[in-house]
């Protein structure tokens, strides 16, 4: 596989004010497998230290954070020597009691050293014991594959080149077969594991039995790390996520969980998602104007989920309704091309600033309001070639210098006041 964060890792190699990193990110999407292949690629050796199956390291930092200590007893470990042409990778470092204190000693008595830290956003998150070093590490985070990550996996790089160069002639009459590429993602989604399980066996009943294990794993996570009181209203929230995303407003409703629910019962639940990466919060805009976070209302939001392929697995749908297409199908389409944009919003805009507008008194709506450097982009999404768009051209003639895209099934078209990309094409718009 290939994954594009890795050049987000070169540029923390060749950073002359480098501190020691964290890779954040939900379990299981990539985490291992990327510090290990930049490892790799781009350094002399490296030492790679586990402290969940590396039990004798366990109590590495626990004496002290002498680091002439800590850095002889790991060569010794290792049996490598720990020089700054070494990686150094330590993994799950929140099994390691003052493991994520430790970093802050690595910056400021040997920031020679390259160092690589990760482990679960939840595991580091909720480890107590632990002085988190504010303002001493670096961080870059992860999340599942994105589309075109996808389509390298399937060996077409040829395809990935000519989107990522925008050249429409070529692609539009191709619109057929990179649509099928494209309901196959929504289905296997972008969690490395069952990627690979597509790739290796062509098997949607294998992608399906490693997706429900990663959703076991998560289950299992609600009841081991977050507060028991939380966890039913933790599982509450998880499981509607899908079904308020098919409203067709989708705003969360705290009411659709349990009669007369309210905000402050499960503030906590979501909350405790986000910190774990499970969940992302869009927050509404009132305007489209600069900042939009001047405009935020906390108090009308989105959720999605992390990954597509796992809110697939968790509706139980088969491949043949999600990708031969299926009329039983048609009112949930608009909530998957959702899910879909926004983690690929995620995937490839650092920094980007993600919000949806609706208008006060009317039925108006903009699904996305991207803030890119000095500019607002309002985004509508189609789930197939339904062209029209009357929300976006208001929000465009109501705020003079905006130009709307629009997303669907249909090719690249330009017009004065909106260009319609095709899905497949979200990466570039940001």
């Amino acid at each position: 596989m290939e994954r594009t964060q890795i050049n987000q890792l070169i540029e923390w190699k060749n950073r002359k004010n480098r501190k020691p990193l964290i890779l954040r990110g939900a379990r299981q999407v990539g985490k291992t497998w990327l510090m290990k292949e930049f490892a790799a690629r781009c350094y002399d050796d490296f030492i790679y230290l586990n402290f969940e199956d590396d039990e004798p390291m366990k109590a590495l930092f626990v004496q002290d954070f002498d680091m002439e200590r800590i850095i002889s007893t790991i060569e010794l470990y290792s049996g490598k020597h720990l020089a700054p042409s070494t990686l150094l990778l330590l993994d799950e470092i929140q099994e390691a009691p003052r493991g994520v204190t430790s970093l802050k000693y690595f910056c400021e008595k040997r920031r020679d050293l390259h160092v690589i830290a990760a482990g679960s956003l939840l595991g580091i998150a909720n480890n107590k014991n632990d002085s988190f070093p504010v303002g001493k590490v670096d961080f870059v985070d992860v999340h599942p594959m994105s589309f075109i990550e996808f389509l390298m996996a399937e060996g077409q790089s040829s395809l990935v080149d000519c989107i990522q160069r925008k050249q429409w002639a070529l692609l539009n009459p191709l619109s057929e077969r990179i649509r099928d590429y494209l309901l196959k993602y929504y289905y296997v989604g972008g969690m490395p594991e069952p990627v690979q399980a597509y790739i290796d066996t062509r098997d949607f009943t294998e992608v399906r039995r490693v997706q429900n294990a990663i959703l076991d794993t998560y289950d299992n996570d609600f009841s081991k790390h977050a507060p028991t009181a939380e966890v039913p209203r933790i599982r509450m929230v998880w499981n509607s996520i899908r079904s308020q995303l098919a409203r067709e407003n989708k705003k969360f409703i705290f009411g659709t969980l349990k009669h007369g629910a309210r905000a402050r019962e499960f503030e906590l639940a979501i909350e405790w998602l986000r910190d774990a990466g499970l969940v992302y919060k869009v927050n509404r805009t009132k305007k489209g104007l600069l900042p939009l976070s001047a405009y935020e209302d906390f108090s009308a939001f989105k959720l999605f989920m992390l990954d597509i392929g796992l809110m697939v697995a968790m509706s139980k749908l088969s491949p043949q309704v999600m990708i031969d297409g299926n009329a039983l199908f048609l009112d949930a389409k608009g909530a998957f091309a959702e899910q879909y944009v926004l983690q690929q919003f995620k995937a490839y805009g650092r920094d980007l600033d993600v919000y949806y507008w609706s208008a006060e008194n009317s039925s108006g709506e903009i699904d996305f309001l991207l803030q890119v450097a000095d500019k607002v982009i309002p985004v509508e999404v189609k789930a197939e070639e339904n062209l029209r768009a009357k929300s976006l051209r208001l929000f465009v003639e109501a705020n003079p210098g905006l130009h709307g895209v629009r997303l669907s099934m249909s090719p690249y078209r330009d017009q004065e006041w909106m260009t319609n990309y095709p899905l497949y094409a979200v990466s570039c718009i940001i």
